[in-house]
């Protein structure tokens, strides 16, 4: 069994590897290739092309590296139809797996696209492609399933690996233990994002707000766990203007970082759902290029764009995003998160409810609809 996978970021390579692991058990003697990140290098992955080159967001960010990526893409097609896997599995990143997924199935290799994208937010007509591009769609959310159903587009629910693998209930004091962090002191986690762009935007941000947040509490301590080697060097670079800062970075360890604090200041992304599996409260912050956010602020049909509210139905969590990301703003959410408990309660109550509901053993729900797939005889 050959299996072929594509991952474009951190958040890919997470839910590439549980997935291969799963697969594993089914395929002992399995090989899998393609392109994924250090964790799923580690269950056996070659990885042709560094995810890194992948992991590029926003419509104006992609154009510097459009060619490269184009040649990627074609690189792959090529290679997988001189000699096809048994399935493709492209996890996240749509705009580059789909077109890739379209071309393998016409070629008559199964598809399987893990992780839906947005088109319940945005470009809807998209599911167009998807019913084209995919034998199967697996996705993390049940809002998501139902979209597909109501599509005809064949899905697996298989819920989200972290709500698998992180506890109903998360103290604080071993995680801060385990960093060497203050027991007393308040601790305020920063998470500019783990793209290099996102750090850009974000960073000066994030660390111009802890500064400010010391003067209204001077016992504050911040912890900024990097999602790379490049990522710390990175912001190293940028804690250079704020020696004064009581901050320490952390190479990885972000879920250990979450759960050590008490309010977590962090870019849209799949870390917000982390943050609110380990229930602490969050502060979401994003700013994009002005060009894409105006084509994005016309296309998005969603009220929402983080996981919490998303899954909430409602605005559990505040979003300042593009204008709205200003140090004023974000320290006067932090600081309600710091000082008002009824809020928080209320905060933890809601994401103890989603919690059990995304509970569903991903990793294994996943692997066995693809087995499925290959061989429905398995059921």
């Amino acid at each position: 069994m050959r299996i072929a996978l594509v991952a474009g970021e951190t958040s890919g390579d997470m839910l590439g590897a549980g997935l291969i692991r799963s697969l594993k058990k089914r395929y002992p003697n399995a090989t899998f290739e393609g392109i994924g990140g250090p964790l799923m290098q580690a269950q056996g992955m070659v990885s042709f092309v560094p995810m890194e080159r992948l992991a590029v967001m926003g419509l104006v960010e992609v154009l510097g590296r459009l060619f490269e990526l184009l040649k990627v893409r074609r690189d792959l097609i090529k290679r997988w139809r001189r000699d096809p896997p048994d399935v493709f599995i492209g996890i996240d990143a749509p705009d580059f797996n789909l077109t890739l997924e379209q071309k393998l199935r016409q070629a008559g290799i199964k598809t399987v696209h893990y992780v839906s994208p947005s088109v319940w937010a945005w470009r809807q007509k998209r599911v167009f492609k998807i019913e084209k591009a995919v034998d199967l769609m697996l996705t993390l959310f049940p809002f998501e399933a139902r979209f597909y159903e109501n599509h005809s587009v064949p899905v697996h629910l298989v819920g989200h690996h972290l709500a698998d693998s992180i506890p109903l209930e998360t103290p604080k004091k071993p995680a801060r233990e385990k960093l060497g962090l203050d027991l007393q002191r308040p601790l305020v986690c920063l998470m500019p994002g783990s793209r290099s762009s996102e750090v850009s935007k974000l960073g000066h941000l994030f660390l111009d707000t802890a500064r400010e947040l010391l003067k209204h509490k001077p016992d504050l301590q911040f912890v900024i766990p990097a999602a790379s080697v490049e990522r710390r060097q990175q912001m190293e670079a940028v804690l250079q203007d704020y020696s004064d800062l009581p901050v320490s970075i952390v190479l990885g360890q972000s879920q250990t970082c979450m759960a050590a604090s008490d309010v977590i200041l962090l870019a849209s992304g799949t870390a917000t759902l982390e943050a609110m599996l380990l229930k602490r409260p969050m502060v979401v912050s994003y700013i994009l290029a002005p060009l894409t956010f105006a084509i994005m602020k016309r296309l998005v049909t969603q009220e929402f764009i983080s996981l919490p509210n998303l899954l909430a139905g409602r605005e559990v969590v505040p979003e300042l995003i593009q204008d709205k990301a200003t140090v004023t703003n974000l320290i006067s959410a932090i600081l309600k998160r710091l000082d008002d408990k009824d809020t928080v309660n209320q905060l933890q109550q809601t994401f103890g409810f989603i919690h059990r509901q995304l509970k569903r053993n991903a990793d294994e729900e996943a692997a066995e609809a693809i087995a499925e797939l290959l061989n429905p005889s398995t059921k």
